[in-house]
């Protein structure tokens, strides 16, 4: 059989390719190839693509690219009167819907020398933990989903469902609630729960199981969720805590030193599951955190299995705040926001009574207030760490310039670091414990 050039050519370029190999020379360019993670990876956690240098199944570099879903929210808020961007915050970090508000709000309070009545503030107190637990019971069902664990997230879905009741409840939203008001809270909690109706799949038995919460106030069905709350939490920590497979995939992965956290400015469970007691709740107290009792878990080794142990404990001690709020507020009636016709809406009755009034409330509606020019930091400890809102104001009825500090993006940009030299099912893990959400992240 003849040998042709080409043949011969093509086994001259297979020598030198195995030569190369042999000597060691360019392996990294034979070896790497490149990854796409996402943009919508299941286990992304929103529309994240995360560009991954694989050694085989050894992750050498991560690249995080952001912006896909950004929406232009700071640029809109400086386009429309403060009142009107309420809304917007909800929508950021859409699983931490009120803690998005009350930052926003505490910015315009300060920038207006307002301050909310004390009835009011012991409410913002209270959701802000209903909405720590709605946040932490969306993650830690998600990240057990994304590790293998289904029940879980079924589970931690039917107590998400009772704590959305009390959302929609006192806003007639089950999500993006716009309930906190610059001078206060949109209104007072009401006096009676929505009660399930008889249908196919409630009656007899099962639908009086689901109305025995309801029989009262808003206040007497959150007395009963924080009673039966911590039972729930257990069966959670049932299920993965002493869990080898959980533990297998989390302790000793992403670790993060106290030193790190600190330089990557890192805020919430992130810093705090890396054993750093720090807490915008403690440490800067607003709303009435100063006048509840409530602890700091920390962790110890700063792995995703801390991070997860963090965030179970801080669902036990938000129960705690929330019990002593209901508690404060079944003692104290009074008003839930200012009596200042300039940034709260006058009753019906007033209006009625008063032509004054009237005019107040269509120009607050249509034009909104003026804040006196000026500009301010305030910050909250949302479920995800602290999420800041700086606000300047030029004397007009909207921002000059609005910027938001999302705890999520300063966790992120230490992805390369943190999973360089793990196994890609790694990955999945640590986006987990980050506790991403890409509406506050792409902004």
């Amino acid at each position: 059989m003849s040998t042709t050039a080409s043949d011969i050519s093509t086994r001259t370029q297979l020598d030198s390719v195995h030569a190369s190999n042999q000597s060691g020379l360019n392996t990294a360019e034979i070896r790497n190839y490149t990854l796409n993670f996402g943009p919508q990876h299941p286990a992304a956690h929103g529309v994240l693509r995360l560009i991954l240098e694989m050694d085989g199944e050894v992750v050498q570099r991560a690249d995080p690219h952001i912006g896909l879903l950004h929406r232009g929210t700071e640029k809109l808020a400086e386009s429309k009167p403060f009142n009107q961007s309420i809304g917007y915050m909800d929508r950021l970090d859409y699983v931490s819907m009120m803690c998005n508000e009350h930052a926003y709000v505490r910015a315009i309070e300060t920038l207006m020398g307002i301050e909310a009545p004390e009835r009011a503030q012991y409410i913002r107190t209270m959701f802000d933990e209903i909405t720590r637990i709605l946040n932490h019971l969306m993650w830690v069902g998600s990240n057990a989903l994304d590790l293998g664990a289904m029940a879980v997230f079924l589970y931690a879905f039917r107590e998400r469902e009772e704590l959305m009741d009390c959302y929609e409840a006192v806003s007639g939203a089950r999500m993006h609630a716009t309930y906190y008001r610059p001078g206060g809270v949109y209104r007072d909690l009401p006096d009676r729960m929505p009660r399930y109706k008889e249908s196919p799949w409630r009656k007899g038995a099962a639908l009086k199981r689901f109305n025995q919460w309801r029989e009262g106030s808003l206040l007497d069905y959150l007395d009963a969720f924080c009673d039966d709350f911590p039972k729930r939490v257990d069966e959670y920590e049932t299920l993965l805590t002493d869990n080898r497979i959980w533990k297998q995939r989390t302790v000793g992965v992403g670790v993060i030193s106290p030193e790190k956290a600190l330089a990557w400015g890192m805020t919430g469970p992130m810093i705090r599951g890396s054993g750093i007691a720090w807490d915008l709740r403690k440490k800067q107290p607003y709303a009435k955190y100063d006048a509840v009792d409530f602890d700091i878990p920390v962790g110890v080794n700063g792995d995703c299995y801390d991070r997860y142990l963090v965030r179970v404990a801080e669902m036990r001690e938000s129960t705690r705040i929330i019990k002593q709020c209901v508690a404060w507020l079944k003692a104290n009636p009074g008003p839930v926001i200012v009596d200042n016709f300039k940034v709260a809406p006058p009753s019906r009755e007033e209006m009625k009574d008063d032509m004054e009034a009237l005019i107040h409330h269509f120009k607050l509606f249509s034009e909104g207030y003026c804040v006196p020019a000026g500009e301010t930091y305030a910050a909250v400890e949302a479920p995800k760490g602290e999420f800041g809102c700086y606000l300047v104001s030029d004397g007009a009825n909207k921002p000059f310039r609005c910027k938001l500090r999302a705890p999520g993006f300063a966790h992120l940009s230490s992805m390369d670091e943190v999973v360089k030299g793990h196994m890609l099912a790694d990955v999945v893990a640590m986006i987990g414990t980050y506790d991403v959400v890409f509406g506050e992240i792409d902004r």
